[in-house]
């Protein structure tokens, strides 16, 4: 007869929660100890290729916390490797033009000269509340009182008002 009154999938045992008490704690220190030694390009704002390699990151940290098979050092590992990819390829941007092109968008016009661009906004699914919102945080009340508005590559709005 069975002595644990709950059912396995409520609760199989103390030795899996014993596990993540050890291995959740050990893997966290070394993801941060990582991102530290990787500098500050991991962290920054987000483009696509960023969002990816932390989506990655997340998953294979939960990974790491959660599966039973797998073993501290094989998760860190893994850890290592997607971080260590991250900064080949950040490096090679910087470096070769294409590269830098396939993993980032170029920042896209969406008003130029007070004037609002339908088809850029329609493209980038960017309304005309967005934009205008986008000038008030920049102190000018109307639109054609700026120069440009761009959808930079991390999804922001940057506003550059006419000059005086």
């Amino acid at each position: 007869m069975d002595s644990n009154p709950f059912p396995q999938a409520l609760f199989d045992g103390w030795s899996g929660v014993v596990r993540i008490l050890i291995i959740a704690p050990a893997a966290y220190a070394a993801l941060v100890l990582i991102l530290r030694l990787s500098g500050k390009r991991t962290l920054s704002k987000l483009n696509a290729f960023d969002l990816i390699v932390t989506i990655a990151i997340g998953s294979t940290l939960a990974s790491i916390i959660t599966t039973k098979t797998l073993a501290l050092v094989e998760g860190l590992t893994a850890l290592l490797l997607l971080v260590l990819m991250q900064l080949v390829v950040t490096a090679a941007s910087v470096r070769f033009k294409p590269v830098d092109a396939l993993v980032k968008a170029e920042p896209t016009l969406l008003l130029r000269g007070g004037r609002p661009l339908p088809e850029a906004m329609r493209r980038q699914r960017v309304t005309q509340g967005e934009i205008e919102a986008t000038a008030r945080a920049a102190g000018v009340e109307r639109l054609d009182q700026l120069e440009a508005v761009f959808l930079e590559t991390d999804g922001s709005l940057t506003a550059l008002p006419k000059s005086a």
